[in-house]
């Protein structure tokens, strides 16, 4: 079975859960879900619509920060950038604006621009996203390509480290999220694309693009 995240042609059966089977990448140690039970669109939205995240949310300003405050530090004055899967309200990318950066906007349900794809940035954001990709070595191929040379790739997602309890695991019973990293992923996704690859706080990770 080949791993949607690096590609791999090593993945083994994880576990099955209320009929939803997973499969475990032996090469980068992401776990996913195996395709015939992705949610379909209609049900991501759905579920998305639910999520109620406002500019005025002290408690989700300070989680968000969690990867803005390292972001920020490695930033260049007045860069450019892409928050890349934003949802109904983009507040990570107003912080950033407050910070001086230009900040454009990506989302397939919420902000479907394609003029914001055709675009290189500085830096491109993925706060709670990655874990909803389906096709994640595409996407990641995408972001690539979408950043300058000697951009970052700014990625928040919870780190999947505890087995045991992966059935109980409150991220993996959110229906939309698909696959689930670890260090060790995008470890191997930075050899993978010649990214340099920090994890400057707990579920963060800055990628790099080199400068040549």
């Amino acid at each position: 079975m080949r791993c949607p995240v690096c590609e791999g042609a090593d993945s083994r059966h994880f576990q099955t859960i209320d009929a939803r089977a997973y499969a475990r990448c032996l090469l980068c140690e992401a776990t996913f879900l195996l395709t015939a039970h992705l949610p379909s669109p209609q049900a991501e939205r759905a579920e998305y619509e639910l999520h109620r995240n406002t500019p005025d949310d002290p408690g989700y300003r300070r989680f968000l920060s969690q990867l803005a405050t390292p972001l920020l530090q490695r930033l260049s004055p007045a860069s450019h950038g892409l928050d890349f899967g934003c949802g109904p309200g983009p507040v990570l990318a107003g912080m950033l604006r407050e910070a001086g950066h230009r900040v454009a906007l990506y989302d397939p349900f919420f902000h479907p621009d394609p003029a914001a794809l055709n675009e290189r940035y500085d830096f491109i954001t993925c706060t709670e996203v990655v874990e909803h990709f389906h096709r994640p070595a595409h996407e990641f191929r995408r972001l690539h390509t979408l950043l300058q040379p000697g951009g970052w790739l700014a990625v928040m997602t919870r780190f999947q480290t505890d087995d045991a309890r992966f059935a109980q695991w409150h991220y993996r019973r959110d229906p939309t999220h698909v696959v689930f990293y670890r260090q060790a992923t995008f470890e191997r996704l930075a050899l993978q694309h010649g990214w340099s690859c920090e994890v400057p706080a707990p579920n963060v990770v800055l990628l790099r693009r080199p400068s040549a």
